[in-house]
């Protein structure tokens, strides 16, 4: 059943009258109401993290992130967010520190009532190393993978106090109501460590290229980000680090391509010059 199908079957379904759709690369979304509520559906194609975002968000309850009313597999309800502006505005203004603060609140907010049992781990996604290295490309360089794959499996194996995350939460992924404040969304769902969860903020906004390329600005966010949530700036780097050395590894994977001046390409050659000035290595979280 294609996705417009799929998307008549849930609004009679769940009661919504559709107003109007959109479309993305990987879903349709309907924006609407039920009732007097306006509420968004979202049907996603294909079967990738997106399909289980309604369980994740359901875990969470709507602490920090947008409601679920109701989902099923690759198709979810929620209510929608207005006006809906994300925290890249912030940025653009040259009000970073503000939003660095925002996400921080947010991740202290993000307290999941239960595990979903699909929810994969930070150990799992560290899969596209070995992936990466066994197809022979050369496109990220090799000092780097073979730095960032060591780092990253020695954070995983370090963790400390690891719960549900987000998994993808940084500036487009955050939007503001007028009611709730700011909330985030799209979820991919992750297990691990708080730390870890910073790694896809650090790589964000696009488009803001002292964010990923001047250690002054990358080390001023970590700070800040270590300060508010109570976390090891050091191991906030690493994570940074390795992440976004895989962060370049998949969008090959997804893309077949990573340009030079991908913030992940960016933000990986910055942070590991940063490690190897202070000759880092893994302590116990």
């Amino acid at each position: 059943m294609d996705a417009r199908r799929r998307l008549e079957v849930h609004a009679r379904e769940w009661g919504v009258v559709v107003e109007e759709t959109r479309e993305t690369p990987s879903s349709l979304i309907a924006y609407g109401r039920r009732g007097r509520e306006p509420v968004i559906i979202k049907v996603v194609r294909g079967d990738g993290d997106e399909s289980r975002a309604g369980e994740i968000l359901e875990a969470f309850a709507g602490a920090g992130v947008v409601r679920v009313y109701e989902y099923t597999a690759g198709a979810m309800l929620l209510e929608r967010l207005q006006p809906g502006t994300s925290l890249v505005d912030l940025v653009r203004a040259g009000r970073d520190e503000e939003a660095t603060d925002v996400l921080a609140a947010l991740i202290r907010m993000m307290s999941p009532s239960h595990l979903p049992t699909a929810a994969p781990t930070v150990h799992d996604w560290s899969r596209g190393f070995e992936r990466y290295v066994a197809s022979g490309d050369s496109r990220v360089p090799d000092v780097l993978v073979r730095h960032a794959q060591r780092t990253y499996r020695d954070l995983c194996g370090s963790q400390a106090n690891v719960r549900l995350l987000h998994g993808d939460l940084h500036h487009e992924n955050v939007l503001s109501d007028s009611r709730r404040g700011w909330l985030a969304i799209d979820p991919k769902g992750v297990v691990g460590e708080a730390a870890y969860e910073l790694g896809a903020a650090l790589r964000n906004p696009h488009g803001c290229l002292a964010c990923v390329k001047d250690a002054s600005v990358v080390r001023s966010r970590i700070a800040r980000f270590a300060a508010a949530l109570q976390l090891d700036p050091q191991r906030v780097l690493a994570w940074a680090f390795s992440q976004a050395v895989l962060s370049a590894i998949w969008a090959i994977e997804d893309d077949g391509v990573v340009a030079s001046d991908d913030p992940s390409m960016l933000l990986s050659q910055t942070t590991y010059s940063m490690l190897v000035e202070t000759d880092w290595r893994i302590a116990t979280a």
